[in-house]
């Protein structure tokens, strides 16, 4: 499988972008938690914990319009059930833009599902689940979004999981227009999260905690109604990355041995027709 590897991305700094690397005292800032949330090793490494009273999160001191956002992840190990840690990008407003990484636990010893979806003024629907072809709780890995005018991928250690195609001619909405900033959290959803709310958060396995590292943000920094990248393009490869075919063909193995929901085949929920963009959107 390591023949299949997706385009590796520019570091370059110019003046039409922000980048930024694994320094949350810089970049992020404890948003709720009261404590829960800690940033340590001057700035290396930030923890979430869940107990039965919170859970925590962070976002980034930045609003970006269009980028790609780097994290490591160390998910919450062990009987996770009920539990979620998140990565995604938000816009402010009741019509929201937003684009996910949301890992729903579950019991010791059954894989993690990794949910993604896409919101465009607040109407999403989007979802495709997966899981993993790894333990995403023994070690550290990297999650990304990549997100441009074109396009928005999902990738895991690199490999490109999902994209989610401009499809504005067929009448699809993008998010385009609204800056976001970058969230990650680690809450209690044990009503929905594992197994429909079957199975409830055991408490007696809290504190639950998860980890991130080396956030990397290298994108278009949005402030006072101006983007950086207005006037210049950037000049890294993420503004107008498309998928080669050799990434092509990993997202194909990727959603083939791993996918396990995709809205785009769900004609159940859907029988009407499938959403417009299926014919395009991997």
């Amino acid at each position: 499988m390591s023949s299949f590897k997706i385009f590796f991305f520019s570091a370059l700094l110019a003046a039409s972008f922000s980048a930024s690397a694994a320094d949350f005292n810089s970049d992020v800032n404890v948003a709720w938690g009261n404590g829960r949330g800690k940033i340590l090793n001057n700035g290396q490494l930030l923890t979430l914990t869940l107990d039965k009273s919170s859970g925590s999160g962070f976002q980034s001191k930045a609003e970006y319009l269009f980028g790609k956002i780097d994290m490591q992840i160390k998910l919450v190990p062990g009987n996770s059930a009920g539990t979620v840690t998140t990565f995604y990008l938000k816009s402010e407003g009741s019509t929201w833009d937003e684009i996910d990484f949301e890992f729903l636990g579950n019991m010791s010893g059954d894989p993690y599902t990794l949910h993604t979806n896409v919101y465009t003024q607040g109407k999403g629907e989007k979802e495709q689940q997966f899981h993993l072809w790894f333990d995403p709780t023994a070690n550290f890995h990297t999650y990304s979004i990549l997100w441009n005018p074109q396009r928005i991928i999902w990738t895991v250690d690199n490999t490109p999981i999902r994209e989610f195609k401009n499809s504005e001619p067929l009448g699809v909405l993008f998010p385009k227009s609204k800056p976001m900033r970058m969230y990650a959290s680690l809450w209690n959803a044990d009503d929905w999260a594992t197994r429909g709310g079957l199975v409830k958060t055991d408490w007696s396995k809290a504190p639950f905690v998860a980890s991130y590292r080396h956030i990397k943000c290298d994108g278009c920094a949005h402030a006072n109604g101006r983007s950086s990248c207005s006037s210049t393009r950037p000049t890294s490869n993420w503004y107008t990355q498309q998928m080669d075919s050799t990434s092509q063909a990993r997202l194909r193995w990727v959603q083939k041995n791993y996918m396990i929901y995709n809205y785009c085949t769900d004609s159940k929920r859907f029988p009407q027709g499938i959403p417009r963009e299926c014919a395009t959107t991997a």
